[in-house]
């Protein structure tokens, strides 16, 4: 059997309103079952319907349809929206669901890493502001393994001489590194 629909118009005014509500209530509380399973879900959409029609019940043309017409495009927008909405949500939830969250021990071996990156990325640069010379018999004994006498074989140097440079070079990184840790505790200090 199907069920009367007033052709009473929606109105702004909450005592006008209410009336229109009440006819339309079975209406749209139909609707919106024939659509959801739930019944929690199915009473919010019917609430945000008729929040939505009081808010838009200015735009109701009577030159247009039925009220019940003009309130089940109400509930097809509120409910498009809704599933859209959840579309949107169950994708993101699937996307997260494939990653893992970080526990305290993935944190500290990530902090571990930065910090090993950035004393990586001072050396780099210590090691840039070296003069030619003393890279040269850095890089040969350190990065190369070269022993010292192999070192001033390459670069065409004496072994006393090619001493003296790696003595230099490990020195002057010794002393920006000194420099550098002076730096961060002051720094450190001062925000104390």
């Amino acid at each position: 059997m199907k069920a009367e629909h007033s052709t009473a118009p929606p109105v702004r005014d909450p005592a006008g309103f209410a009336v229109f509500y009440q006819q339309q209530f079975d209406a749209v509380l139909g609707f919106v079952t024939r659509r959801t399973d739930s019944p929690h879900l199915a009473a919010d959409l019917t609430a945000d319907i008729f929040l939505t029609a009081l808010e838009q019940a200015h735009t109701y043309d009577a030159r247009r349809g039925a009220p019940v017409a003009w309130l089940y495009g109400i509930s097809r927008n509120v409910l498009a929206a809704h599933f859209r909405g959840s579309a949107r949500e169950r994708q993101a939830t699937a996307q997260l669901a494939g990653r893992r969250l970080l526990d305290d021990q993935d944190v500290s071996a990530i902090e571990r890493r930065i910090d090993a990156a950035r004393d990586a990325r001072q050396l780099a640069e210590r090691h840039a502001a070296l003069s030619e010379p003393l890279r040269a018999v850095l890089d040969l004994v350190v990065l190369d393994a070269l022993t010292t006498r192999e070192a001033a074989q390459a670069l065409g140097i004496s072994a006393a001489t090619a001493r003296v440079r790696l003595h230099r070079a490990r020195m002057a990184l010794l002393r920006a590194d000194t420099q550098t840790t002076t730096s961060l505790h002051a720094v450190s200090e001062a925000h104390s």
